[in-house]
C-alpha cells in the first residue's frame, strides 16, 4: 500500500512539475524548463524509492550490462547491409510498378476496353 501512495505521490509530483510550466508562463523559458525537469527529477527519486522502483533499477542494470556483451557490426558490414536492404528495396518497388502497370493495362485496356492505348 504505501508503494502504491508513493507511486500516487511521484504523479503529483510529476504534474505539479508541468503544471509550473503553464503557471510560469511570463518567465523565462528556462525557468520554465528547469520547473518541468524538477518535477520530473523529483518524482523519479520518489518512484525509486518504492519496490517497484528498486526492480527496475535492477532490470535497467542488467541491460546496460547485456548491451555491453553485444557484438556491434563494423562499418564496412553497417554499410554491406545497409546497401543491401536499399537494393532489396529499389528491385521490389520496380516489380511493384511493373506489376501495377501490366495489371492496369490488362484490365482497362484488354478487358474493359476503357484506355485506348
Amino acid at each position: 500500500m504505501a508503494d502504491k501512495i508513493k507511486f500516487a505521490l511521484a504523479l503529483v509530483i510529476l504534474a505539479a512539475g508541468v503544471a509550473g510550466f503553464y503557471l510560469l508562463a511570463g518567465e523565462a523559458m528556462i525557468l520554465r524548463v528547469l520547473a518541468v525537469l524538477a518535477g520530473c527529477a523529483v518524482a523519479a527519486a520518489v518512484a525509486w524509492r518504492t519496490e517497484p522502483g528498486q526492480r527496475f533499477f535492477v532490470f535497467a542494470n542488467e541491460a546496460v550490462v547485456e548491451v555491453k556483451k553485444v557484438v556491434w557490426p563494423t562499418r564496412k558490414e553497417t554499410m554491406q547491409m545497409t546497401g543491401a536492404v536499399f537494393a532489396f528495396v529499389v528491385v521490389m518497388a520496380l516489380f511493384l510498378y511493373l506489376t501495377d502497370k501490366s495489371l492496369e493495362w490488362v484490365l482497362y485496356d484488354l478487358v474493359l476496353g476503357w484506355k485506348k492505348s
